[in-house]
């Protein structure tokens, strides 16, 4: 084999090593995103396995709390990947309240990198009745559970 050879095999074997904890790290949010839980048990279960920030990037008005997925957790949902986890439940300390009336009691979703009618069908098929909403047309699109 030549020295070329052996570099590059030696470089595939570092590249797929250094690889292997982030492809373990990843999970698929589209069971939880069946909108039979609670904002509560969502984020729980994703600040427990460390795949979030405890502390939200933003606290809309509305007490929706954005968390950031934290580097190399490779978040997805419905085939594409997260780009921030919402929630707020009422009366949790887990959730910081914002400025204004509550979305509602318990509420939560991702905003996924992908086309909303792409996400859309693919939540459908997947039994989600989840809201689904263009944030960034042809972007971003958010999936929300409200209500249950």
């Amino acid at each position: 084999m030549t020295r070329a050879a052996l570099n590059t095999r030696g470089m595939l074997a570092a590249i797929t090593a250094g690889l292997t904890p982030l492809l373990c790290h990843a999970y698929a949010l589209d069971d939880q995103l069946d909108c039979k839980s609670s904002a509560h048990a969502f984020v729980a279960a994703l600040l427990d396995d460390q795949y979030i920030d405890p502390n939200p990037m933003r606290v809309e008005a509305n007490s929706v709390n954005v968390f950031r997925p934290v580097r190399g957790s490779d978040l997805t949902a419905f085939g594409y990947r997260v780009y921030a986890v919402l929630g707020y439940q009422h009366d949790d300390e887990m959730f910081r309240r914002g400025s204004g009336q509550p979305v509602g009691d318990s509420a939560y979703g991702v905003v996924i990198f992908g086309p909303s009618e792409t996400v859309e069908a693919r939540a459908r098929q997947a039994g989600s009745d989840a809201a689904i909403r263009p944030v960034v047309p042809l972007v971003l699109t958010a999936v929300f559970c409200n209500g249950h």
